[in-house]
């Protein structure tokens, strides 16, 4: 790298830092990126305890298809062909307490015979959900690495499907699922939280699976974190942990302001000629800009928009080899689990990673349980106020956990071994995310999911760029995000713009 090369520092090591400084390295600038976390990724997280691995990111990756436009556009960032996919038969399986159980195939064909055998009364209905996701299944995404423009042919082509799309983005999954008169299958598209998402997400989840790009990577989101952080260093960037930054630098100029670098919490100064911002949202405009670069059209999301929910994490090293159990188990329950005040849930959904021989040593698997929750204070409050209870809490609904999985394979409960348990407040500390959100913005019926403005107005030489600028969030949002970032950068400073170098 040439030392008069121009310096980009990026606050935050999540996915869409990464792919930032992979791509501002490629076109010739001086990177160094910041992360508070004493490993890269941000939410891109998993970690170990006594042996086992716990993943709290990825179910799949968009783009494992070596054909598709996604896949291109990580091989710009990594190299993601080292990457082991599997492609799941069964997604996950549906049961309830009285031995009833749906099973949801990730081949269309098999799907739709599995909702018929259960529900034959519903076939109109089944023939169409499986219709549009064939349809779906075809329709040729935007190219991330191409404008809108070069991109209106193709989805000229897909106008019928762009029909189909606008009608079933005005419907959640709740709302969908009312379409059918059986109870299970009604129950296959959620409920409380998660069932008020838009059920494109859905409809593009199972499309994707269907086409042999959506696979689960062997390793989990950090396998795909440690391949962008060796492109980076491989290219001479410098990542540092263990980092917070604590504001950043404005000097005023005659035009407006310019992000002149950064102080960090131990005092000490990074000059840049370029501030990227793939930290939390509302921490970058409200604590490290001070609010002063606040509008209405900036101010307005925070104050009005929905956050995906926060969660907690109930994680299980098991010494039982559960190769039998889907990858996904949903238990319908009679009695709703208590999760903490205010969250009461009827469904509880167990990841059995028995296809990642990583995660647990021989014979032994590694089983989460994901439990949505918005109210992300009571744990905050509890963790500092009174951390005894705080203990006390997170064993109660960890001991619930345990006996809804022995009821779905009895006996488990004596091969525990393992009980690891993160909360929203173990989200917030670890990522800084606001309100510990699994993501970023929530994406409601009918709501569009065109991205927001990635530079603030008044600010020269700062961008942001993640889930807070792209609605709906997700992996794939790192890459498609940075890209463009670093193409503006380029642009501004007359500098080509070489993602493929």
């Amino acid at each position: 790298m040439k030392q008069d090369a121009r310096k980009i520092v990026i606050v935050g090591g999540g996915i869409a830092g990464l792919c930032a400084a992979v791509y501002a390295q490629k076109c010739g600038y001086q990177v160094e990126v910041l992360e508070m976390h004493d490993i890269p990724g941000g939410l891109a997280a998993n970690w170990r305890r006594c042996g086992y691995t716990f993943e709290t990111c990825l179910h799949w990756l968009y783009g494992s298809n070596p054909s598709s436009p996604m896949h291109a556009q990580w091989r710009e960032v990594c190299d993601i062909d080292r990457l082991t996919f599997i492609d799941h038969e069964i997604f996950g399986c549906i049961q309830t307490e009285s031995g009833e159980s749906l099973t949801i195939y990730t081949d269309v064909d098999r799907l739709e015979a599995e909702f018929l055998r259960r529900a034959p009364q519903d076939e109109r209905t089944v023939r169409q959900f499986t219709a549009a996701i064939r349809k779906i299944a075809k329709f040729r995404m935007p190219s991330p690495g191409r404008s809108w423009v070069a991109n209106l042919p193709a989805l000229a082509g897909d106008l019928p499907c762009l029909l189909l799309l606008r009608q079933l983005s005005r419907l959640s999954c709740m709302e969908y699922g009312q379409r059918f008169t059986d109870p299970l299958l009604r129950s296959a598209f959620g409920e409380g939280e998660m069932g008020q998402m838009t059920v494109l997400a859905l409809f593009f989840s199972l499309g994707w699976m269907s086409q042999h790009d959506a696979a689960y990577a062997i390793g989990g989101s950090q396998a795909l974190i440690r391949l962008i952080v060796d492109k980076l260093i491989g290219l001479g960037g410098r990542l540092r942990l263990g980092a917070r930054v604590e504001r950043i630098l404005i000097a005023n100029g005659a035009e407006n302001n310019a992000a002149v670098g950064v102080r960090l919490a131990s005092g000490e100064v990074i000059a840049a000629d370029w501030v990227i911002s793939a930290a939390d949202g509302h921490a970058t405009l409200y604590d490290l800009l001070g609010g002063k670069y606040l509008t209405e059209a900036t101010r307005k999301p925070y104050e009005q928009m929905q956050t995906f929910p926060s969660y907690l994490q109930v994680s299980l090293g098991v010494a039982r080899d559960l190769a039998g159990q889907p990858p996904i188990v949903t238990r319908l329950l009679d009695a709703p689990l208590s999760v903490d005040p205010g969250t009461q849930l009827r469904q509880v959904s167990f990841r059995i990673f028995n296809f990642d021989p990583t995660f647990a040593p021989a014979g032994k698997t590694a089983v989460t349980c994901f439990l949505p929750t918005r109210n992300f204070e009571y744990w905050s409050s509890l963790e500092q106020s009174d951390h005894d209870a705080y203990q006390v809490e997170k064993h109660r609904v960890a001991a619930d956990v345990i006996a809804v999985l022995d009821s779905i394979v009895p006996g488990i409960s004596s091969g525990v071994e393992v009980v690891d348990v993160s909360t929203p407040a173990t989200v917030h500390r670890f990522t800084g995310n606001w309100k510990g959100s699994m993501e970023g913005w929530f994406i409601p019926p009918g709501v569009s999911f065109k991205p927001m403005p990635n530079t603030l107005p008044g600010l020269r030489h700062f961008l942001m760029v993640g889930q807070w600028v792209s609605p709906g969030g997700g992996l794939p949002c790192g890459p498609m995000t940075a890209r463009p970032a670093i193409q503006s950068i380029c642009h501004y400073d007359h500098v080509p713009f070489t993602p493929t170098a």
